[in-house]
Parts: structure tokens; C-alpha cells; sequence
């Protein structure tokens, strides 16, 4: 197996977005419909929730719809709108100690990866890894906003929106930290997620969300994978959250670290993750310099760099793996 990694610019919804929608929509359809087709909500209630909910979205919404053919499930899917729950592992930090930059690691299964970077221009520009193919599991806006997800360590599901749409609306949509608190204060989210935010005046937020409680904001820069304490105390022991987030936390207050430091650490254990039989590998480490509008994209013998300047489409195979 390899992971592949391909980088695309398309300011509207076209014929790449549609080529992305035709090679994932099958391992996709499979996903969606693992409980049945009865389980997951109907076309009616799920529009009228995106339309209630992220209005901006909605011509976006309408377009992908009719890329993808028009059908029913396709709409229901595409709405994001309380999808089969899934789980990630995943690192993040805010950097500002000599430079601003949004880090992350992303642990997740390799079979279910898109491996695609959209550049995108539809409210705003916004570069971001893509996930659920519109949605976005971290990325960056040209207003200098950041937001990263990382899996908040809770087995609680319920009404609401899969994060990555929650994360491309945010950045559509927001400029800054305290914009995008507002949001993600009222958007209804389907799992607990921990959201890391930060913008081009160095403010950072993290974000506790979860579908049975109020959203909890900590003025943290870190997170892992547990939100005020660990609640799953397998999951907490797989994943090495704890122990992650230790490791940040002193990284964070530590004067001789740097971006370059602090960098090399996320490539190594125990942030970077080897654990991909668990589905828990480090996919790729990237990195989003909210000032500069640039975004660096890791693995431990390959790096790729983008700007919303300078955006060159390519594919790369980052690595191979035995599994």
C-alpha cells in the first residue's frame, strides 16, 4: 500500500471536483450506508439543517449536488448532516513563539484517506486537506485565519453536522479567531471534536465540542485527543493522548524551541505515529503560516510547499507501507 498525495486548484465547484467525487464516491457510499439506508437522515430534514445552520454554504451545496448527479443519497451525504460516526487519532499546536504557524499531526486510517489539497474560491480563497470531499480536516484562509480537528476522546454521538463541513465553513466564512468562537458556539456537531484556531494577530483558541454539552473554549495552544479529562480510557491508552499532550504543553514553554524545532518533533514518536494496522498512522504533518499565507506539507522524506501566491498542482507519493 502508499499513501498518495495530490495538491488542486479549482476556484469553483468544476470538472475536478468532479474527478475527485467519481474515484472516492464509492468507498464513500459503502461508509454511509454501514448502517443501512434508513439510518441516516432524510434529504428534507438534512438541507433544511445546512440551510438553517450554514446558509452561506448553500449555493456551494447546490452546485456539488448536481456535479454529483442530483440523486438523493448524493444530496444526503454531501449535507453532512449526522453521518456514521469515525474516529481519529491527530496532534495540533499553535505556534508563536518567533513565527505564527498552525502544526498538526493527522493519525487515521490510510484506506479511508482522500490524500487531496483543495484550493479553493468560493466565499474566500482557502487552502485545506479535504475530507468527505468538501469538507476540510485542517486548513488556512487568505484572511489569515487557521483551524485544525483533531477526535475529542468521547464515545457520545448525536444530532449534528460531521466537523469537517463545520471546519470549511468556518474558514469560508470567518476572519478571525473570535468570528470563527461564534460559530462553532452554535453549529450542532454529530461527535466530540477538539478545534484548534488561530489567526494572523497571534490569537489562538481551542475549541471542546461535543453534540451533549455546551462548547467549552480554552485558552490552550495544544490538543490531542481528550478534552477536559479522558472519558475513554481505552482510546486514551491506544492513542497516547495523555502523553501527547504533555509533550506539547512543555514544547510550548520551552524558549529554545522553534517552528524548525518543534517541527522535527511532530515527525518523531511519540506525536508521529507508526500505529497503522490500529488505523492510527501519521498520515502527513502539516504546517499553515497564518501571516504568510503559506502552508507546508511533512512526512519524513518529502515535504511540499504552497502559498496562496504561489500553488502548483502536483501528486506525490510520500510513502509505502506493509500492513
Amino acid at each position: 500500500m502508499h499513501i498518495s498525495f495530490s495538491c488542486v486548484h479549482e476556484d469553483k465547484p468544476a470538472e475536478k471536483w468532479k474527478a475527485l467525487f467519481d474515484r472516492t464516491w464509492p468507498h464513500y457510499k459503502t461508509w454511509f450506508l454501514s448502517e443501512g439506508y434508513f439510518a441516516r437522515k432524510g434529504y428534507v430534514t438534512s438541507m433544511g439543517e445546512l440551510q438553517d445552520h450554514m446558509p452561506e454554504l448553500i449555493p456551494i451545496y447546490n452546485e456539488l449536488v448536481q456535479l454529483a448527479g442530483g440523486g438523493d443519497l448524493e444530496a444526503r451525504f454531501l449535507s453532512m448532516y449526522c453521518p456514521p460516526a469515525y474516529m481519529s487519532g491527530c496532534s495540533q499546536v499553535a505556534w508563536t513563539q518567533g513565527s505564527s504557524a498552525l502544526i498538526r499531526n493527522y493519525d487515521y486510517s490510510f484506506k479511508l484517506f482522500e490524500g487531496t489539497m483543495q484550493y479553493t474560491n468560493w466565499l474566500q480563497p482557502v487552502i485545506g486537506v479535504s475530507d468527505c470531499m468538501w469538507g476540510l480536516l485542517d486548513g488556512m484562509n487568505a484572511s489569515g485565519l487557521a483551524a485544525s480537528l483533531t477526535f475529542g476522546g468521547r464515545k457520545i454521538t448525536g444530532d449534528g453536522f460531521g466537523i469537517p463541513i463545520i471546519i470549511r465553513y468556518v474558514l469560508e466564512t470567518s476572519t478571525t479567531v473570535k468570528e470563527a468562537l461564534q460559530i462553532l458556539k452554535r453549529v450542532p456537531v454529530h461527535m466530540a471534536y477538539n478545534v484548534t484556531l488561530m489567526d494572523a494577530s497571534d490569537e489562538y483558541a481551542t475549541v471542546y465540542l461535543s453534540p451533549d454539552r455546551p462548547a467549552v473554549i480554552v485558552n490552550t495552544a495544544v490538543s490531542t485527543n481528550h478534552q477536559l479529562e479522558v472519558e475513554w480510557g481505552d482510546y486514551a491508552s491506544l492513542t497516547g493522548t495523555i502523553e501527547r499532550k504533555r509533550l506539547l504543553e512543555k514544547l510550548v514553554l520551552d524558549q529554545d524551541e522553534t517552528e524548525n524545532s518543534i517541527l522535527k518533533k511532530f515527525l518523531k514518536p511519540p506525536l508521529y505515529s507508526t500505529n497503522f494496522e490500529k488505523s492510527f498512522g501519521t498520515l502527513y504533518t502539516i504546517l499553515y503560516r497564518v501571516k504568510d499565507g503559506e502552508v507546508e506539507i511533512h512526512w519524513p522524506e518529502l515535504n511540499v510547499k504552497q502559498s496562496f501566491d504561489n500553488f502548483k498542482e502536483q501528486r506525490v507519493v510520500p510513502f509505502s507501507m506493509t500492513v
